[in-house]
């Protein structure tokens, strides 16, 4: 664990001595000895590591390892302030002169340094060249006593040699960006005897209580039956919510809500309270026969606090309940059927291992027996199977039996213990793997974590290696995928046939806090009395602060501040959110206030106002994400954000300009809102996604120098006819996504050979005939009220990748479309979506088909193989993802 720690801080120090120069001119040469001799000490310490348990002095080294890097990255943060406050009112000839003068000066003093001064007086930059020069002995004091205890290097053996993602990064884009979800191994009698509940003639509303010990998959069956496509066609709505231990009424009733999907009142409230959530659903239900799944429920009384707002509408509605606790189960309701989950048999225990072990290809005859011995001891618990069988899918055969003698020492009532194992493949982590998995720590219980911010905050913390053939975006999504082929993260939500949300299951949630706890990775306030002061660098909020929180308690050098489920009043000005913030923190590099506004069912006041020119005291930033937040504009202070890679404030929010200054923004990557008028952005090489802006702001755009974009989303249409000239200059656009009146010809696209996505609102002329030359490499496409003449299936089946087809709302305006035999070879998920036309699917077409959703399609003439296909769940999933 340490290693990935030490490894973080000699990336930290790089970065450093890159950006920093200008600033250290004096102690440059001090930091990167010390630099260096951290590089040497990483050799030996995950050996180390692996003595520690056995051996106390050992155990000393690596203790000290850890003290002296949280002590380098304190030093770098008071350094970084300390020429903040320095620099303020001077110029920078002034500053780099004053900071030559610390070599001189710290040679003829006393090289002791006091790294916790009590004294609340500014430490100068001369102490901080004092502490830099005892930082690095004390390195080179702790690198010699690494001989003293005899530590070998980690090169010389090959037991618990950490797993390079990189030699998988082919197999895992392709089995975690576009398969379809995987079949559920198990309980299959289960899911059937359930099933028959939810669906059998009662009229009355029931509940169904699903209970067993963590890891047991409870969830996972639940999620099995809310798919179903015989349930999604009993129930005219369906809502799923996960409770947790620490939860609130109102926040359960507003995750049902949007779960509902519900239209939003137009009565204006000045606050949103339980009685009046409830009130408002149990009148949207009335009539309704719907399914709710309540995930994760550990005290009765959070059914007991919801069910008021379920009417029974004595039409046959369900609701489901998992949970861990019996007499929750049994005491959810006065018709409840409570359900134990058993452990897996033998037979599903080894299915399911083999699943994750070897996937696709067939099970070593040779290690088969050493698997089956080492399955037994899981005694049926589906999480410690999957965990087992991530591991062992990294190792090579040889490994194997070392894994099974690291297990059985550990066996407990001839058992695998839970914790034991997740712990052991935890530490077959790369530290890069460590590091994301760590983070993933941050987020509240059962949160539906975006993938895509998180792979962004991947970046700007400085998780991820610069890859010479790839962006940080890339590596980093492939961390992902390599943490989910682990068994370690679980997918949540698809979209788009990619992995969209995902979870992270309770018990390796508690180990990933317990770990980064001891490596004061992350400190977490859970509630207003857990928020003490602390020393770590990255702080996270679970509680609505609100406009007039108190700070004080809070680590002042913090450098990752994320606060979560934040109340943004939309009548209270920005400049009361953000003010106290920019006030308390100075070193911050990431920001992200993940606003939930208030009177989200009511059409209240809202305040847009510009960001509060205190937040560019921020000049370290290089993630900032305000949710929600009523932006109405941004000022000039932006040009300070100097490495600023993400700047998304999305949501709730109207169209707004940028000020010309964006332009000074180098390092960005990321851009999103909603943004209209003239982006002066044509300079930003770096930028991968631009989203939302009106076609007319990207008409003034010269987009040759865009040379990274990524993903471009236009919105808002101002011209007759959007033109793809402009498009045709983005050579490495991959998502292109435009809303507009009318598109002229597709041709231009020819010359974005890296298109894969691309989605379409508006009315097209005609495709064109060799559509699938121009779009060879295409692999998602969505087209909307195309009021096309030709059918579009002659066209889009010759398309040779396409995987996911979304058709909507009289793409067609003639009365048949046709599917040929020979047509769609690699589609997987279909939608067509109130077309009013007569579909006809040949015998042999669509071989690969495993979801498919039609609606208004008149008299459909498919195969009797299409007709039992589930309904494809990713479209549940923003549509904007």
């Amino acid at each position: 664990m340490v290693d990935a720690l030490v490894s973080f801080v000699v990336e930290r120090l790089g970065d450093f001595l890159i950006q920093e120069a200008v600033f250290l001119r004096g102690v440059r040469n001090e930091v990167k000895s010390l630099k260096k001799e951290l590089e040497w000490m990483l050799c030996f310490v995950k050996d180390a590591e692996e003595k520690q348990l056995d051996d106390p002095m050992i155990h000393q080294w690596v203790s000290d390892i850890r003290e002296v890097s949280h002590d380098i990255e304190n030093v770098l943060d008071n350094f970084m302030l300390t020429v903040q406050d320095e620099g303020e009112g001077e110029n920078q000839k002034r500053r780099s002169g004053f900071l030559a003068f610390i070599d001189i000066v710290g040679r003829l003093c006393d090289k002791e340094a006091n790294l916790y001064r009590k004294s609340k007086k500014k430490i100068g930059l001369y102490d901080i060249g004092k502490e830099i020069e005892d930082l690095r002995k004390r390195v080179a004091d702790i690198s010699r006593r690494r001989e003293s205890y005899g530590l070998q290097s980690i090169d010389n053996k090959s037991e618990g040699k950490s797993y390079d993602p990189r030699c998988r990064l082919k197999e895992l884009r392709r089995a975690c960006s576009f398969a379809v979800e995987e079949n559920v191994v198990g309980f299959e009698d289960d899911f059937m005897k359930l099933l028959a509940k939810l669906l059998d003639k009662e009229h009355c509303r029931s509940v169904i209580s699903i209970y067993g010990m963590g890891g047991l998959g409870k969830t996972t069956l639940a999620r099995r039956l809310y798919h179903n496509n015989d349930v999604k066609n009993k129930f005219d709505c369906c809502a799923w919510v996960s409770v947790s231990q620490d939860y609130k009424t109102e926040d359960l009733l507003l995750s049902i809500i949007r779960s509902f999907k519900m239209q939003v009142l137009t009565t204006p409230s000045e606050n949103t309270k339980a009685e009046d959530l409830e009130r408002y659903l149990y009148k949207s239900l009335q009539g309704k026969s719907y399914l709710v799944v309540v995930d994760d429920v550990w005290h009765k009384e959070a059914w007991e606090s919801l069910k008021r707002a379920f009417p029974d509408n004595k039409n046959g509605s369900r609701v489901i309940i998992t949970t861990r606790i019996k007499d929750v189960a049994e005491r959810s309701d006065e018709r409840t059927y409570a359900h134990n989950l058993r452990f897996l048999r033998p037979d599903e225990s080894w299915k399911l291992f083999c699943s994750k072990t070897f996937r696709s290809s067939d099970v070593n005859k040779g290690l088969e027996n050493l698997g089956r011995d080492m399955v037994e001891k899981c005694h049926g618990l589906p999480l410690a199977i999957v965990v087992l069988g991530g591991l062992l899918s990294t190792k090579k055969p040889q490994e194997w039996r070392i894994v099974r003698d690291h297990i059985w020492r550990h066996l407990k009532n001839d058992s695998i213990h839970i914790s034991h194992l997740l712990a052991l493949s935890f530490n077959n982590l790369s530290y890069q793997l460590k590091l994301c998995f760590l983070y993933l720590g941050f987020f509240p219980e059962d949160f539906e974590i975006n993938i895509q911010n998180l792979i962004r905050l991947f970046v700007a913390e400085g998780f991820i290696e610069q890859d010479t053939d790839r962006s940080m975006e890339e590596v980093a999504r492939d961390n992902m995928d390599e943490l989910i082929n682990r068994s370690l993260v679980q997918i949540e939500k698809r979209c788009w046939g990619r992995v969209a949300t995902c979870r992270v299951h309770d018990l390796l949630r508690d180990l990933a806090i317990e770990k980064a706890k001891q490596m004061n990775f992350i400190h977490i306030c859970e509630n207003s009395s857990s928020s003490r002061i602390s020393s770590c660098p990255r702080q996270a909020v679970h509680f609505p602060l609100g406009w007039d929180c108190d700070l004080t308690n809070f680590n002042s050098l913090a450098t990752s501040l994320l606060l979560f489920n934040q109340r943004w009043d939309p009548s209270i000005p920005l400049t009361l959110y953000l003010g106290p913030l920019c006030r308390s923190f100075r070193l911050l590099r990431v920001l992200d206030f993940d606003g939930i506004v208030n009177n989200v069912l009511f059409s209240a006041r809202r305040c847009y106002d510009f960001l509060p020119e205190e937040i560019g005291k921020f000049i370290h930033l290089k993630y900032l994400r305000l949710r929600n937040a009523h932006v109405g504009g941004i000022s000039s202070f932006i040009a300070k954000f100097q490495r600023l890679q993400t700047l998304d404030i999305s949501g709730d929010m109207q169209f707004i300009e940028l000020p010309r200054e964006i332009c000074k923004l180098k390092e960005l990557r990321h851009l999103i809102g909603n943004f209209t008028g003239t982006l002066m952005i044509e300079s930003l090489s770096n930028l991968q996604t631009l989203k939302y802006i009106t076609d007319g702001s990207w008409s003034k755009i010269n987009p040759e120098k865009l040379v990274n974009l990524r993903e471009l989303r236009i919105e808002k249409a101002e011209a007759e006819e959007f033109s793809f000239d402009s498009i045709a200059k983005l050579k490495n656009l991959q998502l292109l996504s435009v809303n507009h009146a009318s598109f002229g010809s597709l041709q231009p696209l020819s010359h974005c050979s890296r298109l894969v996505d691309l989605r379409l609102t508006g009315k097209i002329e005609k495709l064109p005939g060799d559509m699938h030359e121009i779009l060879p490499n295409l692999q998602c496409l969505s087209l909307k009220k195309s009021c096309l003449k030709d059918d579009p299936m002659r066209t889009l089946e010759k398309l040779p990748n396409l995987t996911v087809l979304d058709l909507r709302f009289n793409v067609y305006c003639k009365d048949k479309m046709m599917c040929t035999t020979e047509g769609f070879h690699l589609l997987e998920t279909l939608q067509l979506i109130e077309l009013r036309v007569r579909w006809e699917v040949e015998e042999g077409a669509m071989p690969m088909l495993r979801s498919l959703r039609i609606s208004d399609v008149y008299k459909p003439r498919i195969p009797e193989r299409l007709k039992s296909l589930p309904p494809p769940a990713e479209w549940e999933c923003d549509e904007n993802w």
